[in-house]
């Protein structure tokens, strides 16, 4: 018999005699020289096996149906290819990027793939927990639960998926990264229940006109989740470069959006400043929807606003220290002459045929435009056309909407490379306006880990339910900071009152008590329109958030420093918890606090588990040790529960 083939990577098993003739298997490994983790291929079952050092299968992918049985095998200094030389001429490489005793991490790689071509990897759920993936409207936690029916996978309008970033974490200790370039649809638990599949095709909204297509997916294993996450962010996903402005901490932002949605002008600006002031409030004010000529003028509706300095003046006399604008990339048509000079110069996202038609919230169908800021002088000139307005008004920043590649035309023509289409155009809006100071908010990303802002929630609906109700304030900020994203804003308190539903007085107090420990808080509702007792919780939550805002800082600076999640889920302080690693209605904030908010209506008592360590009760100041259930724990209107970890 022919010898075994050895590396000090990978190891080809075996050769065995067939009718006098040596014929490879068909079964090929990948090794490390420092971790233990092993990673067979079958070319025969088509199946890439991931295994730990204590045997468990931590990723178990069936490969397209596409590699041949019959591939040839070629050894590379950092692992194998598989090359379909009989068939469609693409080739699968296998390539070792990390080898530590602690962490290993290796490719999956097809490059120019030819666009006639289609792949399809499966990737087996393993009856296990899974958490980040897309943001969605029906957030559900863990989410091993939802389900995508060939779903485009980037930044985008629909379903609340503004956040596109492809990375899901799985609770052995495993987590897959797919490349944000490849043109991706994901299939879960749609054609194949408990798989999730990783299409990869030419196809809209993607680039359709190359020749090729490059496939890449990372996959990293480490002992348990969180040490898997962690070397994700060091070695992928990146952290940020800095973090918001502490007075966005400190104190609340309040919003004109959801109490006024477009009425406003600077009489109603000028009231809501001093009702907030008149009931004990203070903290930052953020002039919302409605105060442009037109949209994309960029310049103030001096019908409205006739001097928009004095309106800021005001408000600062009145104690807001800081105010900030809303700004959106888009230009509609009619509006000018800033559209027509816009259109003229090249400056708005246009697809192939040179058409640069198309539509957003504020707009009818074709009556739109996205403002192009793929190319480095239109970048120039949003900024230039920004700091005017701020050298205008007075007004300090801005809170950054949209920027989900969505909302440009179909099949856009981008200054960048053809595989970067559509998504080229999120980090290139991102980039530019980030560079607006410490009080920025955007709520589109997609592998822009590294932005010093905060991301905001996209907007909320105010309900109780899973449809983009209460319960998904925290399982949004869960999947947030479990793709990289720990700088989270949460959305207004009670949700936004869509068709003619505000909230009520129950659902205000509780949403408000779930937001507490998150990193800030954003009213528009305001307490004074329910009544008194609800302005006096309003006030008591404050307080208790502004207590909690050295911690949050703390956890910043580590967000910055480490990229730790400021919010994690409650299995990150145990991640071997089984029982944690499904609780969907509590949060982490750092390592050393427990929230358990109430988010069920009438509710007046819920269940509480904490994980192992020694808790304190942050209303009775009862010790607890964990891991355990407090069954019944009674929460009256006016409570929010929490507990601090004893060290």
């Amino acid at each position: 018999m022919l010898p075994i083939l050895l590396s000090s990577f990978f190891v080809l098993v075996a050769l065995r005699p067939m009718g006098g003739v040596y014929a490879q298997t068909t079964e090929y490994s990948l090794t490390f020289n420092e971790a233990s983790t092993v990673v067979n291929v079958n070319l025969q079952t088509r199946e890439l096996r991931v295994v730990q050092s204590s045997g468990q299968v931590v990723q178990q992918i069936r490969l397209s149906a596409n590699l041949d049985p019959a591939a040839v095998y070629t050894e590379t200094a950092t692992g194998f290819t598989l090359t379909n030389a009989a068939t469609d001429g693409t080739v699968l490489e296998l390539a070792r990027e990390v080898d530590t005793n602690a962490y290993s991490q290796f490719a999956v790689i097809r490059n120019e793939v030819p666009s006639s071509v289609t792949n399809v990897d499966c990737v087996n759920l393993l009856t296990t927990n899974w958490y980040g993936g897309p943001q969605q409207k029906h957030q559900y936690w863990p989410v091993q639960k939802l389900r995508f029916n060939r779903y485009s996978m980037l930044s985008k309008e629909a379903d609340n998926s503004a956040v596109g970033d492809r990375y899901w974490l799985n609770a052995f200790g495993s987590f897959l990264y797919v490349d944000p370039w490849t043109p991706l649809f994901v299939d879960q638990n749609y054609g194949q229940p408990g798989f999730m599949c990783f299409e990869t095709r030419a196809a809209l909204p993607y680039d359709t006109h190359g020749t090729s297509y490059d496939v890449r997916y990372t996959i990293g294993v480490a002992a348990d989740a969180r040490a898997a996450h962690m070397g994700a962010i060091g070695r992928i996903l990146g952290k940020p470069t800095g973090h918001p402005a502490e007075s966005m901490v400190m104190e609340p932002i309040w919003s004109t959006w959801a109490r006024y949605k477009r009425d406003i002008d600077d009489a109603v600006v000028r009231q809501f400043a001093c009702e907030i002031v008149s009931n004990g409030f203070r903290g930052q004010y953020e002039l919302d929807d409605d105060w442009e000529w037109c949209y994309g003028a960029l310049t103030f509706n001096q019908t409205k606003f006739p001097n928009i300095r004095s309106t800021i003046t005001a408000i600062r006399q009145l104690g807001f220290a800081r105010t900030t604008l809303w700004i959106h990339p888009f230009i509609n048509k009619g509006c000018e002459p800033w559209y027509s000079e816009a259109r003229r110069r090249g400056y708005l996202v246009a697809d192939h045929t040179g058409n640069t038609d198309t539509e957003w919230w504020n707009s009818v169908r074709g009556q739109a435009a996205y403002v192009d800021f793929s190319k480095a002088d239109v970048r120039e000139w949003f900024s230039a056309r920004l700091q005017a307005i701020l050298d205008e008004s007075g007004i300090d920043s801005f809170k950054f909407d949209a920027g989900e590649s969505s909302w440009t035309p179909p099949d856009p023509l981008l200054n960048g490379p053809a595989n970067r289409r559509p998504s080229q155009i999120v980090g290139d809006y991102l980039r530019t306006v980030a560079r607006f100071g410490d009080l920025v908010e955007v709520r589109s990303a997609l592998g822009t880990q590294d932005l010093p802002v905060f991301v905001r929630m996209i907007d909320k609906d105010s309900n109780w339910g899973w449809n983009n109700g209460l319960p998904t304030l925290i399982t949004t900020l869960l999947q947030l900071n479990m793709v990289g994203y720990p700088l989270v804003l949460p959305d207004m308190v009670g949700g936004n009152g869509y068709d003619d539903s505000p909230p009520s007085k129950e659902m205000f107090i509780r949403w408000l008590q779930a937001n507490v420990f998150m990193p800030s808080i954003q009213y528009s509702f305001v307490p004074w329109d329910f009544d008194a007792e609800t302005v006096q919780i309003a006030l008591a939550m404050t307080e208790l958030h502004r207590r909690m805002a050295p911690a949050i800082m703390e956890r910043f600076a580590l967000a910055v420093s480490d990229g730790l999640p400021v919010n994690p889920p409650l299995w990150w302080v145990d991640p071997s918890d089984q029982t944690a690693q499904q609780i969907y209605d509590q949060y982490l904030l750092g390592d050393d606090i427990i929230a358990a908010p109430v988010i069920v209506e009438n509710a007046r008592a819920r269940d509480i588990y904490l994980p192992r360590g020694s808790w304190t009760d942050g209303n009775s100041g009862e010790l607890h040790t964990g891991p355990k259930w407090l069954r019944n724990y009674p929460v009256p209107l006016a409570m929010v529960p929490y507990f601090t970890r004893k060290v």
